[in-house]
């Protein structure tokens, strides 16, 4: 079944995040996929901030690749910015399969660089930029 979360404004995000959580599952394996500037890194920090993750501790993890998060409640999970990976299997270098088989929640940005490698329950949502500078989140669970 397809899923939207429209998210008008910043003003909506945090309601936006804690929406989408309710709709997914705690151990999701979440492939975000959207053009340069349309909030992927933004979303991610509101979805970050809805489990209790320290604030100051989220950023892009566009050099390190990944970064590793604790919940309110000490779970870990995962935040990947796949934006520098030239080849798929450079991802396999960071023990990839690791993370994603870890049982944490993983939040993956530029997810169309290693394609190959995602596993089939991957859940993959769309981030659309809308003419009035809006955004649609969109998935198929």
């Amino acid at each position: 079944m397809k899923k939207e979360i429209h998210i008008g404004s910043l003003s909506e995000l945090d309601k936006a995040a804690a929406e989408f959580l309710r709709e997914i599952p705690r151990d999701a394996l979440v492939a975000l996929y959207g053009p340069m500037g349309a909030g992927k890194t933004t979303f991610t920090t509101a979805v970050c901030k809805q489990l209790g993750v320290v604030e100051d501790a989220v950023s892009s993890p566009t050099f390190a690749i990944v970064n590793e998060y604790r919940t309110g409640t000490g779970e870990p999970m995962y935040h990947f910015d796949f934006y520098r990976i030239e080849r798929p299997e450079e991802a396999l270098d960071i023990g990839l399969y690791d993370y994603l088989d870890s049982g944490a929640l993983c939040i993956m940005e530029w997810p169309e660089n290693i394609e190959p490698l995602l596993p089939d329950e991957t859940l993959r949502v769309h981030i659309t930029v809308n003419p009035d500078l809006s955004r649609t989140l969109s998935w198929e669970d």
